[in-house]
């Protein structure tokens, strides 16, 4: 189901800052489409995929995507996925960053989010509105920012490479078997990545597979079941790559 974005609603929270919630069933897409202001981009319940910027991200509950003003970008869900979304004018966050970023949302942004957007359209002195903005803004200045960004090549055999493994990341390809599929040579596929994303092959797999990790686990599924998904032996190797990658275990990370 393709889903036309609605034009962004009177619910002001500042006069710079506006709210608005929006639900959807899993499977929803919003097509490419962008902003005049910058967003922080919610969801309380389900996982957004989000791509913009020749770029890839998995947003679970727990996490945000910032995406800058007039960035194109489209939304596939994943789960049935309660938005929440803050528009944000340059003048009311100038040290936002200018790249789409993945960042942590502590149980203090998650609450203030949903205050925003429960709260009534206000008048622009309202004291309460300025305050829970003010506090909003202080959060995203210490966030974290989480490494779950996959970055897409331009180049159509690459691009099909990368298709084909998201498709089945659990397939026992090495890099020739994948380079075979997609019509190019292991070398050639080497340096295509090494030009197009600064990755090799193998970091970039290991990237994606940690993406799709975290939007399953998201959603649900047992450690093991997401291991034994992604092509791992064990549910062990599958926590180690996690731990090494984000800091924690799974089940750590999620109830972070």
């Amino acid at each position: 189901m393709i889903l036309v974005p609605t034009p962004l609603g009177r619910h002001a929270l500042t006069r710079h800052v506006a709210v608005k919630a929006s639900d959807y069933r899993d499977g929803d897409v919003v097509p490419p489409h962008r902003h005049a202001r910058a967003q922080l981009v919610h969801a309380v319940t389900g996982v957004m995929r989000v791509t913009a910027r020749g770029a890839s991200w998995v947003v679970p509950p727990g996490r945000a995507v910032w995406m800058p003003a007039r960035t194109t970008h489209a939304i596939r869900m994943a789960g049935d996925v309660a938005m929440r979304t803050i528009f944000v004018e340059r003048k009311a966050l100038p040290e936002a960053p200018d790249d789409c970023v993945i960042v942590e949302v502590s149980p203090l942004l998650r609450e203030l989010i949903l205050a925003a957007i429960a709260i009534a359209p206000v008048r622009e002195d309202d004291a309460r509105a300025r305050a829970i903005w003010a506090l909003i803004r202080a959060e995203l200045r210490s966030g974290r920012v989480v490494p779950l960004r996959l970055p897409l090549p331009e180049d159509r055999r690459a691009r099909r490479l990368c298709e084909a493994f998201l498709a089945d990341p659990s397939a026992p390809f090495g890099l020739d078997g994948w380079a075979d599929r997609a019509g190019a040579s292991a070398r050639t596929v080497s340096r295509l990545f090494r030009r197009e994303t600064g990755m090799s092959f193998g970091a970039w797999r290991q990237q994606a597979r940690l993406a799709e990790a975290v939007a399953r686990l998201a959603q649900g599924q047992a450690v093991g079941a997401v291991a034994g998904a992604l092509g791992y032996r064990s549910a062990a190797a599958f926590t180690q790559m996690f731990r090494r990658a984000l800091g924690r275990t799974p089940s750590a990370y999620l109830r972070g």
